[in-house]
């Protein structure tokens, strides 16, 4: 920057530094309000955290009590032919 006089360089160069001034002041306070943001967000799924907690909790105590509806319920095999299947091999010399 080229200028006949020494005053206006000095005025160009305040300004410039009134703007750098202004831009690290509203950069600052942009990373203050995202702090802020991250902060009630974190409080948030803190609170969440624990509340899941609670109904997992209940949750497994429903389905540890109650029997699948979908699963038959027999306190023995239905058809006691049926166990040779599930067994495995009666004689060692069969399977080879």
């Amino acid at each position: 920057m080229q200028t006949g006089s020494s005053g206006e360089v000095r005025s160009v160069v305040g300004a410039t530094d009134t703007r750098g001034k202004h831009r690290i002041s509203a950069e600052l306070k942009r990373l203050e309000q995202e702090t802020r943001f991250l902060e009630e967000e974190f409080e948030q799924l803190e609170n969440w955290r624990e509340h899941l907690l609670l109904v997992k909790s209940k949750l497994l105590i429903n389905i540890e009590t109650r029997p699948d509806p979908l699963l038959p319920v027999t306190n023995g095999p239905v058809n006691p032919t049926w166990d040779r299947w599930f067994e495995g091999p009666q004689e060692s010399s069969g399977c080879r």
